[in-house]
C-alpha cells in the first residue's frame, strides 16, 4: 500500500485513521458506511492494496538459505508507470504479472510497457484481473480479462492470469455479497477463464478477506493455484482446502517496485506453471 502525502492536512490525517478503525462488513458483505472518506477513482485499484490497512505488516521473511527454493518475481499495474525493467532483472527478479483490467470498464493504462517490457528483459510474465463483484458477473469479467490482455499461450514465458479477489477499495469489503455468492461469482470467472484459455486461474487473495467473504470455501483449492498476500515474516494460515501455497506477496515496500512475490518452488517450477 503506498501513502500519498503531498498536500496532507490535520483534516486529512484523522479521516485516514478514521478509515482504518472502521469495523469490516461482516459475513454477508454488509455494506460499511464510508461517510465522508475519501474513494479512489474507479480503475486504480491495484493488487494488495488492502492488506496493510485489514491485515498489517510485520517483518519480512527470513533470507538465507530458508529461501533457497524461492524465485523472486514482482506485481505491478499502472500506478507504477513505466517500470525499469532492467534494474529489476539485474536484482534477481525473474518473473512478473502485469494488471490488465479491473471489472468490465478499465484497462491498464501502463500495459504495453510493463508486459513487454517484462518479457524484452527475459522474465516470463502473466497478467491479472482485479474483481470486482459488484459491478458485473464473474463471466463477463472474465471475458474482458481474456479479451484485453488475459490470454494465455504455450509458449514457455507467459503465466496462467491471475482473479485478484480482494477487499473492495470503492466500498463495502465483500462487495454486497453473501458468501455463496461470492463462491458463485468466482466459480463463473474461472469457469468461463478455464473455457476460454485451457487454464485454471490463479487465485489472488488474503486469507482473513477469504474467510470473511467466502465463508472459507475450500472450493476452489483443488484445481486454482494460490497466491496468498500476508506482510510478515511467514505465509501464516492459508484459506480452506489449499495445503500449500504457490506464490505469496510478502510486501509492498521492495526496491524499484514496491510488490515483491516469492514462487514457492526454483525457476524450473516458474516454468513448469507457464507450460501448464
Amino acid at each position: 500500500m503506498r501513502v500519498h502525502r503531498s498536500g496532507t492536512t490535520l483534516a486529512g490525517a484523522a479521516l485516514a485513521t478514521l478509515a482504518l478503525l472502521l469495523p469490516l462488513a461482516g459475513p454477508a458483505g454488509a455494506a460499511e458506511d464510508p461517510g465522508t472518506l475519501a474513494v479512489p477513482a474507479r480503475g486504480s485499484a491495484y493488487m494488495g492494496m488492502g492488506v496493510i490497512a485489514h491485515d498489517g505488516k510485520g517483518a519480512g521473511p527470513a533470507g538465507g538459505s530458508a529461501l533457497a527454493a524461492q524465485t523472486e518475481g514482482v506485481d505491478v499495474s499502472s500506478h507504477n508507470g513505466n517500470v525499469a525493467w532492467s534494474t529489476l532483472w539485474n536484482s534477481g527478479v525473474k518473473w512478473a504479472y502485469v494488471k490488465a483490467t479491473e471489472g468490465t470498464y478499465y484497462k491498464n493504462t501502463s500495459f504495453n510497457q510493463q508486459y513487454t517490457g517484462s518479457y524484452n528483459v527475459g522474465m516470463i510474465r502473466g497478467t491479472y484481473h482485479f474483481a470486482t463483484p459488484d459491478t458485473t458477473g464473474g463471466a463477463a469479467q472474465a471475458d474482458y480479462f481474456v479479451n484485453n490482455g488475459g490470454g494465455w499461450s504455450k509458449d514457455g514465458r507467459t503465466l496462467p492470469g491471475v482473479l485478484d479477489i480482494e477487499w473492495n477499495p470503492y466500498g463495502a469489503a465483500c462487495y454486497g455479497k453473501s458468501a455463496s455468492g461470492m463462491v458463485a461469482w468466482i466459480r463463473d470467472f474461472v469457469d468461463r477463464y478455464r473455457s476460454r484459455t485451457g487454464r485454471d486461474p490463479v487465485i489472488y487473495t488474503a486469507t482473513s478477506w477469504w474467510k470473511q467473504c467466502t465463508g472459507n470455501s475450500a472450493a476452489f483449492a483443488s484445481a486454482n493455484p494460490l497466491w496468498i498476500a500476508r506482510y510478515a515474516s511467514e505465509v501464516g494460515e492459508l484459506p480452506a482446502g489449499w495445503a500449500y501455497h504457490t506464490i505469496w506477496q510478502y510486501t509492498s515496500s521492495g526496491p524499484t517496485v514496491g510488490d515483491h512475490n516469492h514462487f514457492n518452488g526454483d525457476y524450473s517450477r516458474v516454468q513448469a506453471l507457464a507450460n501448464g
